[in-house]
């Protein structure tokens, strides 16, 4: 992970905590119920999650308190705008984005001197069921201060006003508890320390819950995809919930998710894509077994790459050229069946979010068709970190180099 580091890929662009922050960052924590760090400088993220807690504490999803409800946590107005980097939901982003929207001059007048717990609630205290899920509609975003400041605000407002109040301007009592007030927490009269709780609509989306769920709710019908196998198994004996079920690696989901235009395919004019080159590229570095050139050399290599494609078994040749070699070939004999040439991973892989997609369910869809064939190493980044990350750690170093060369790229 540490070429990652050096070049801004893991825990890159993210807001710099130490001192006075990491102070309030680990009371933020023991508002949480989460040990503290020990660490005196660390990075958060949007959510104001850390790279390097997580690695601390060997646990990436240290915020949240089980599976249905999660927490982030604001100490900068910094945090804004940041990425998300290890979200539970695939809405955590714009949810945040909404948070910082809604109470922008709010948190710069908070994090002058405090910090907020964001709570992520949809009013269900633990999934018990993947169909739970199903019944995740609304988000109720509640707001906690660091130190119960909002609450001494009301209590400084009250003494306040008993000072006003008739001639108690003279009561000695009420003085030493106005200064005393004013002493610890400073003039808080005209702040804005109260944040009403935000209310979200979702509809489709993702979630880390039951080993991960796509939950579709936008289109023709509703679909789960599962990811754990074990849990697909069981939910499919639940025959009480009108709802498609999938693992993600059943062929047949996706001729489901073409004929509900969520998923389209060209396939022709998706091998002409630099999407296509990379999926080839990373299907040679699983099949090759030996290299006399490092990764960085060989596949930005025309004549390197194909040298080596040539060293391989005639079946993994074809294997490797097969969309290439359909295209030749169909040209001829126009009788040719694409799935003999074609493989499912080429023909999985090249799928693309349909074009009537929304933003939003295009993000989606990308981060489906990652998890469902994750032969894309600049998609498996933008759409899947986690992933990318546990992937990283597999392959070759000169490989490595490579891949951070062309997300370097892609991302400039």
């Amino acid at each position: 992970m540490k070429k990652l580091k050096e070049v801004g890929l893991y825990g890159g662009a993210l807001v710099p905590v130490s001192g006075s922050l990491a102070k309030r960052y680990n009371d933020c924590l023991a508002m949480l119920g989460v040990a503290p760090t020990s660490l005196t400088r660390f990075s958060i993220d949007a959510m104001g999650w850390s790279p390097e807690i997580a690695e601390e504490k060997q646990e990436n999803y240290y915020l949240n308190i089980g599976e249905a409800n999660t927490n982030a946590i604001i100490i900068s107005p910094e945090q804004r705008y940041k990425p998300v980097q290890m979200p539970s939901h695939s809405f955590d982003r714009d949810l945040m984005e909404a948070v910082f929207t809604a109470y922008s001059k709010a948190i710069k007048d908070i994090t002058k001197d405090s910090a907020i717990c964001v709570h992520i609630d949809q009013k269900i205290d633990a999934f018990y069921e993947p169909f739970d899920l199903l019944r995740y509609n609304t988000i109720t975003v509640t707001f906690n201060l660091l130190n119960q400041l909002n609450q001494k605000q009301a209590a400084q407002n009250a003494l306040i006003k008993e000072f006003q109040k008739d001639n108690n301007f003279i009561d000695r009592e009420i003085h030493k508890k106005i200064i005393a007030s004013a002493k610890t927490y400073g003039d808080l009269r005209q702040r804005k320390l109260h944040l009403e709780p935000i209310q979200l609509n979702v509809s489709s989306f993702y979630t880390r819950a039951f080993g991960g769920i796509f939950i579709l709710k936008d289109f023709i019908q509703d679909i789960m995809i599962f990811e754990d196998k074990t849990v697909y198994d069981k939910a499919i004996l639940d025959t009480g919930h009108e709802v498609m079920l999938f693992h993600k690696d059943h062929d047949e989901l996706i001729e489901v998710l073409s004929s509900h235009l969520i998923i389209d395919n060209d396939i022709k004019r998706a091998s002409k894509t630099k999407r296509y080159e990379r999926i080839k590229k990373h299907r040679f570095t699983k099949s090759i077994k030996q290299i006399e050139h490092p990764f960085t050399e060989i596949l930005d290599s025309h004549f390197l790459f194909k040298k080596y494609i040539t060293q391989l078994d005639i079946d993994t040749q074809k294997q490797l050229n097969g969309v290439e070699l359909y295209y030749q070939k169909v040209i001829i004999n126009k009788e040719l069946k694409q799935e003999e040439y074609i493989d499912k991973e080429y023909f999985k892989a090249l799928h693309k979010p349909h074009s009537s997609l929304e933003e939003e369910q295009t993000d989606l869809i990308w981060k489906l068709l990652v998890k469902i064939i994750p032969n894309d190493p600049l998609h498996l980044y933008w759409y899947d970190k986690e992933q990318f990350y546990k992937a990283y750690k597999t392959w070759p170093e000169s490989y490595k180099d490579w891949v951070i060369k062309m997300i370097l790229k892609e991302n400039s």
